[in-house]
C-alpha cells in the first residue's frame, strides 16, 4: 500500500449490539477489495478478524479488529468492534479514532440494548452515523419492520438510500436509489452485476427517491430553492448536500444487503467515502502541554509535529506487545524514538504495519490519518499517548470502567503460582478494565472485571497464552466483627517454671465506635501502675487480637480500647508478657461486649427498560435490599439501592435473566451493616466448623 494523502482516508467503526454481522461485514470488504483472497467466515472458523481462540470457539468478537483496504483510490481503515457488553470498552476506545460509524441491524432480529448504549456514545461524540441492515436473505427477515424499530428505539428518522431486492430465501440484490440502478449478487461468481430497477418495484420506491431529493435539498438554501421551484437538482449536489446532512447528524441513511452473499456491500463501499468525513474534517485535536498542563491542539495534518494515541495493546505469545496506534499528526519513519508524553518516557518505534485482521503489512513509515500498529513497545500501554520529543503533547487516557463482578483465582500447581505475577501484569496490559488485587483479610487473589464472560476470558488467556492455569470461584465475602456494648476486664498473664518468670497485667475498657472509623486504642495509665516501656507491648497484643474476632474468626472494627489500670512485677514483667496480657484481656473483653457480625453493603445503580423494573425491585428485596429510588431516563429506569454484597456476588448473571439481556449495572462498596442474627448464626456455625476441619489456619 503507497502513502495516501489524508483527504483520501477513511476511518470507519463498525458498531452494534452481538450477532448482527459486523465482522461479516468486515470479512466482506477484505474480500471484495482484494485484500484477502477469500471469504473469511465466522461460522467455520476461517475469519481474519475473529482471530483469537477464544473468538473462535465462542464465535464472537471480544477484541477490536481492523481492516486496512484500498479502494477506487481511497485507503479505509475499517474498525471492527465487539457487541457484547463484557467486551465493549474496546469498542468505547475504538469510536475515538473514528470519523464516522455503520450502525449494523439484523433484519431478522431485536434491536439488542448495546446498540442503543453505543448509539448514545456516538451522540456523544457527534460521530457521524450510517445504518446497514443486514442479514435479509435469513428466514423472517423484514426490512420495513426493522426500519420502524431502528426509528422507534433510536428516536430519529432515517433515510434509506438502498432498498432489497426480494425476502428472505427470495433475496437477490438490492436497489442502489442514491445511482438509481438495482444491484444484483451472483452465487457463482461472487460479485455483484448492475441492472435496471426491476419494473415491478419500481413505483413503489419513487417515494423514497423524493425523500433523498428532499433531505438533500432541505441541507442548503440555494439547492432548497431550486428543489422547490422545480428546478432540475444535480446528481453531484444531491451527494454534496446528503454528506452535509450526515456530517452534522442531521440525516442517517441507511443501506441494506447480506454480508454472508456479499450483497450490498460495494454499495456500501462506493457511498461510503463520499458520506464520511476525512481526518482533516474532524478539526484540531484538544490536549495538553505535558511540561505545564496547559490547553493546546495539534492540527490533522501531515505537516504538524509527530503525535498518535494508543487505543488497544494485545499480547502475543510469539510477537509479544502490539499495540493499534491511531496517528492524529506528523509523519514517523520505522526505526525512530518517540516521546511516550503520558509516562515520559522514551521509545523506539521499530517496524510499522498495517492491519488486515490476523494479516500485518509492513510499512516503512506512518502518518497523519493512519491507523497502524507499533510492536514490542517496552513500557507503553493502553490510552498512552505518543509524539515527538520537540513537540510534545498528551491527549486524554481513557476512562476505565469500574469493576463490577468479582472471583478469587487460584494456581492450580507450584508452577502456576511462580508464573502467576508475570502472567496477570501481562493479561492487565491487554485488558486494563481488569483488577487484581489480593484481600488482606481473605488472602485470597482477586480478579474483578465488568462481567463472567469477560473473567472467563481472562482465564482462559492466562493459560494459552502465558502457560499459567488458575482455578476460578466466588470470592469469600469480608465479614468483620464488632461490639454494640461496653466491658471492663483484667487480661493477666503469669507463668513461673524456675528461674525468672513472665508477668503482665493490664485491665481494658472496651467499647463501641460509629460504623466505619476502625479501631483505637487509647492509653489511660497514670501513676506508673504499668512502666512505660510495657504499654507500646499491650497496644502490639491488642492489635494482634482485634485480627480474629471472637464469633467467627473475622477481623474486628470500630473499637475502642482504653488501657486503665495493671500492675507489674520488677523481675519478671517483660514486653512478651505484656503483649500475651493485652491480647487475653481483648479476647474475654469482646466476649463480654456483645459482639456481632457484619457484612459489606454494596450501593448499586441498576439500568432496565420500563418493562423490567418490577421484576428487578421484587427480586432486590428478596436478596434484602434497599431501594432508595428510581429515576427515569428515555425508555429506561435507573434504580439506586443497599444490598449485602453475599446477596449479589453473582448478580450480572441473575440480572441478564431478569431482564433478556437488556439490563446493566454498576456496584461499589458503601458501608458495613450489622448482618441479621438469623443469617449470623450460620455464619458462625459454618467458619466454626472451618476451624475444626483446618480450613482456618489459628494464629
Amino acid at each position: 500500500m503507497g502513502r495516501f494523502p489524508v483527504d483520501k482516508i477513511r476511518n470507519i467503526v463498525f458498531l452494534s449490539g452481538s450477532d448482527t454481522g459486523k465482522t461479516s461485514i468486515g470479512e466482506a470488504i477484505l474480500f471484495i477489495t482484494g485484500a484477502t483472497d477469500k471469504l473469511g467466515k465466522t461460522r467455520d472458523k476461517s475469519s481474519f478478524l475473529d482471530f483469537e481462540e477464544e473468538e473462535i470457539e465462542k464465535g464472537i468478537s471480544i477484541g477490536t479488529a481492523i481492516a486496512s483496504v484500498e479502494w477506487k483510490g481511497w485507503r479505509c481503515n475499517f474498525i471492527d468492534t465487539p457487541g457484547v457488553s463484557a467486551f465493549i470498552f474496546d469498542t468505547l476506545n475504538s469510536m475515538r479514532v473514528a470519523e464516522a460509524g455503520v450502525f449494523v441491524f439484523s433484519a431478522c432480529d431485536s434491536i439488542k440494548v448495546e446498540t442503543e448504549r453505543l448509539w448514545k456514545s456516538g451522540e456523544e461524540h457527534a460521530l457521524p452515523s450510517l445504518i446497514f441492515i443486514n442479514k435479509l436473505d435469513r428466514e423472517h427477515a423484514d426490512f420495513m419492520n426493522t426500519l420502524s424499530a431502528i426509528e422507534k428505539s433510536l428516536g430519529i428518522k432515517v433515510l434509506p438510500v438502498c432498498f432489497p431486492i426480494g425476502r428472505e430465501a427470495e433475496f437477490k440484490g438490492i436497489v442502489d436509489l442514491v445511482n438509481d440502478k438495482a444491484v444484483y449478487y451472483n452465487e457463482n461468481t461472487k460479485k455483484e452485476t448492475e441492472a435496471n430497477i426491476p419494473a415491478e418495484i419500481a413505483p413503489a420506491l419513487e417515494e423514497y427517491r423524493k425523500k433523498i431529493a428532499e433531505s438533500a435539498a432541505e441541507q442548503d438554501d440555494a439547492t432548497l430553492e431550486k428543489y422547490l421551484n422545480g428546478q432540475s437538482v444535480s446528481k453531484d449536489e444531491v451527494l454534496k448536500n446528503l454528506r452535509k446532512g450526515i456530517l452534522a447528524r442531521r440525516i442517517f441513511p441507511v443501506f441494506c444487503g447480506s454480508a454472508g452473499r456479499l450483497a450490498g456491500i460495494t454499495t456500501l463501499l462506493n457511498l461510503l467515502p463520499e458520506f464520511t468525513k476525512s481526518p482533516l474534517e474532524k478539526g484540531d485535536i484538544s490536549g495538553k502541554d505535558p511540561s505545564n498542563g496547559n490547553n493546546i491542539s495539534r492540527k490533522l495534518s501531515s505537516d504538524e509535529p509527530f503525535s498518535a494515541w494508543v487505543f488497544k495493546t494485545i499480547i502475543d505469545p510469539f510477537a509479544g506487545k502490539i499495540s493499534y496506534v491511531r496517528v492524529f499528526s506528523g509523519i514517523l519513519n520505522s526505526d525512530t524514538q518517540v516521546l511516550n508524553s503520558s509516562r515520559n518516557i522514551k521509545e523506539r518505534i521499530g517496524p510499522v504495519y498495517l492491519l488486515k485482521g490476523k494479516k500485518q503489512e509492513h510499512k516503512d513509515s506512518c502518518e497523519a490519518g493512519d491507523i497502524v500498529a507499533f510492536v514490542k513497545l517496552k513500557e507503553t500501554a493502553t490510552g498512552d499517548t505518543l509524539c515527538n520529543e520537540k513537540s510534545p503533547v498528551l491527549y486524554k487516557g481513557i476512562d476505565i470502567p469500574r469493576p463490577i463482578i468479582s472471583f478469587a483465582i487460584k494456581p492450580k500447581t507450584k508452577a502456576d503460582d511462580d508464573r502467576l505475577t508475570t502472567a496477570i501484569s501481562k493479561l492487565l496490559e491487554e485488558d486494563p478494565i481488569l483488577h487484581v488485587q489480593r484481600d488482606q483479610q481473605t488472602k485470597e487473589i482477586i480478579l474483578a472485571g465488568i462481567s463472567q464472560a469477560q473473567i472467563e476470558i481472562a482465564v482462559a488467556k492466562l493459560k494459552r497464552k502465558f502457560n499459567t492455569d488458575v482455578e476460578i470461584a466466588a470470592p469469600k465475602v469480608p465479614y468483620k466483627e464488632t461490639v454494640k456494648g461496653k466491658s471492663r476486664v483484667q487480661g493477666r498473664y503469669k507463668k513461673q517454671s524456675g528461674g525468672r518468670g513472665q508477668y503482665g497485667d493490664c485491665w481494658l475498657e472496651v467499647d463501641p465506635l460509629p460504623r466505619g472509623k476502625g479501631y483505637e486504642f487509647v492509653d489511660k495509665i497514670v501513676g506508673g501502675v504499668i512502666p512505660r516501656q510495657f504499654i507500646p507491648s499491650v497496644k502490639k497484643g491488642v492489635k494482634e487480637a482485634i485480627t480474629e474476632g471472637v464469633l467467627a474468626f473475622y477481623p474486628v472494627e470500630d473499637i475502642r480500647v482504653s488501657l486503665v489500670d495493671g500492675s507489674y512485677h520488677v523481675v519478671d514483667s517483660s514486653d512478651i508478657a505484656f503483649k500475651i496480657a493485652g491480647a487475653m484481656a481483648l479476647r474475654k473483653a469482646l466476649q463480654q461486649a456483645n459482639p456481632v457480625l457484619l457484612e459489606p453493603i454494596m450501593s448499586m445503580e441498576i439500568v432496565v427498560p420500563d418493562d423490567y423494573v418490577g421484576d428487578v425491585i421484587g427480586d432486590l428485596n428478596s436478596r434484602r435490599g434497599k431501594i432508595l429510588g428510581v429515576e427515569a431516563s428515555n425508555s429506561y429506569q435507573m434504580i439506586k439501592a443497599y444490598a449485602p454484597m453475599s446477596e449479589v456476588l453473582m448478580y450480572a448473571a441473575d440480572l441478564r435473566s431478569l431482564s433478556q439481556g437488556k439490563g446493566s449495572f454498576t456496584m461499589e462498596f458503601h458501608s458495613y451493616n450489622e448482618v441479621p442474627a438469623h443469617i449470623s448464626s450460620k455464619i458462625i456455625e459454618t467458619r466454626k466448623k472451618e476451624r475444626v476441619e483446618g480450613e482456618i489456619k489459628e494464629e
